[in-house]
């Protein structure tokens, strides 16, 4: 049994209130030094004591003092906000190898809600978006075992599993009458964050599934990659069901589209909180115009970059309101294998709205949709007609069938990805208004006759 003067010794470490030798810098010697951050609640740390004595001797199982601290660390930790956490040896390690691109899993971002795990976001080309994960499901079973009780922690550890390895989620979905089940293989996940193309009529198009330490870099090649292939009209940045990661990956990938300027702020208590970031100067995709889309999966980082643009005018944001998750983790290293992640401030866009639980509204707003025709009928044309005349500006003919043939090209896209579909009209009457502004600038000025 532990000596009381021994126990309340551990109690004070527990809580950090007692500086161990280079553990704080001088902003926390400086915040320990003021009277009123050492003040205590005295009485609530007997009643602690007592809680911890209760449960070191009565409890009908028993427990080391080791394992007793580490769930009030995890308990203290876990009852702050959904995304404060502790960070045990192996959790640790997969957030380092997270933050690279490659980890063990089912591909999912999440966090709990009532109790039960809600997936912020599916991660693209990984076993849950293929299964058909969507971001918004509740996830209140893992294999037989009832997600509510677990902690955040918990609930990931079960999802693990070796490669190849299957697990079964039961899953509460809007729109769903009952708990429906997903069945899952697991594999190594390995993200590739930054994917691109170029569309019909000269239009790029950049996918970023989710911000990595260089995924800043990668964004800024693809951009130099498509304009030496093409003479791009504009730019489609897809930042749907991207959950976010690095932030300063965030600072880098606005900076691909801004000349300068400021990109996001952070507020929080200590004073290494407050910090701005601002675009490098250069704008690498030259002014083209662009559209952002974005979606309730669409969380953090994602959320810098597409309200960074929209407060400086730089693209359309097109799609549903973002996920809203506007606060800024630290991991704080306890020991070579463990650490805490701490939400130590919240951040802000250029022009000082705060995501938190709000997120970004679209300039836009347009839902995922699959639209079908109305009663299509076969089609008819001046060009289907025998001895028709031929066109007098020398243009070739336009049957119903190539017309046909145009049309269905449109509605694979638009059937597949409405939203995309519409991202790549707004292009186009984008481009047609420049192209029809440039001519009329471009042409001579007449002299009234009198």
């Amino acid at each position: 049994m532990i000596h009381q003067g021994k126990f309340s010794h551990i109690i004070w470490l527990l809580l950090g209130l007692l500086p161990l030798s280079g553990s704080l810098n001088a902003a926390d010697q400086e915040n320990l030094a003021d009277p009123v951050q050492a003040e205590l609640p005295l009485e609530d740390l007997r009643t602690f004591t007592k809680v911890y004595d209760h449960i070191r001797k009565g409890y009908v199982e028993e427990i080391t003092d080791k394992t007793l601290l580490e769930y009030a660390i995890k308990g203290m930790l876990s009852e702050l906000d959904p995304h404060s956490a502790y960070l045990d040896e192996s959790l640790f390690d997969d957030l380092q190898i997270h933050t690279k691109g490659e980890f063990g899993g089912l591909g999912i971002e999440v966090g709990m809600e009532d109790g039960f795990v809600k997936v912020v976001s599916p991660i693209d080309d990984t076993p849950a978006s293929k299964a058909g994960v969507e971001a918004g499901d509740l996830i209140i079973k893992l294999d037989t075992k009832s997600v509510k009780g677990l902690s955040l922690g918990e609930a990931i550890e079960l999802m693990r599993g070796p490669k190849d390895s299957k697990i079964v989620l039961t899953i509460v979905r809007e729109g769903r009458d009952k708990p429906f089940k997903i069945d899952i293989i697991r594999d190594i996940i390995k993200v590739q964050s930054v994917k691109h193309k170029i569309l019909d009529d000269d239009f790029g198009y950049i996918r970023i599934a989710q911000f990595q330490v260089n995924t800043g870099k990668d964004t800024q090649a693809a951009i130099k990659s498509m304009t030496a292939e093409r003479s791009l009209k504009g730019i489609i940045l897809d930042l749907r069901n991207n959950p976010g990661g690095v932030l300063q990956a965030s600072v880098d990938v606005t900076s691909a589209f801004l000349d300068s300027g400021l990109v996001v702020y952070t507020e929080g208590r200590v004073k290494n909180a407050d910090v701005q970031y601002n675009a490098e100067p250069g704008d690498s995709s030259n002014g083209l115009p662009i559209v952002v889309l974005i979606n309730d999966g669409s969380a953090s980082a994602s959320e810098i970059v597409a309200g960074a643009l929209q407060d400086h005018r730089r693209a359309v944001i097109m799609g549903t309101q973002s996920f809203g998750k506007g606060s800024v983790q630290t991991v704080i290293p306890l020991s070579e294998d463990k650490a805490i992640k701490l939400t130590t401030a919240l951040y802000f866009t250029p022009n000082g709205r705060s995501i938190q639980a709000q997120g970004i509204n679209p300039d836009i707003e347009i839902e995922r949709a699959k639209i079908t025709s109305l009663k299509p009928r076969p089609k008819f044309s001046e060009a289907n007609l025998n001895g028709h005349l031929n066109n007098g500006n020398g243009g070739d003919d336009s049957s119903a069938e190539e017309r046909s043939a145009a049309i269905a090209k449109n509605k694979t896209l638009f059937n597949n990805d409405n939203q995309l579909f519409e991202a790549v009209n707004l292009l186009r009457g984008l481009s047609l208004f420049s192209a029809n502004q440039s001519a009329v600038e471009e042409t001579p000025a007449t002299t009234p006759k009198g």
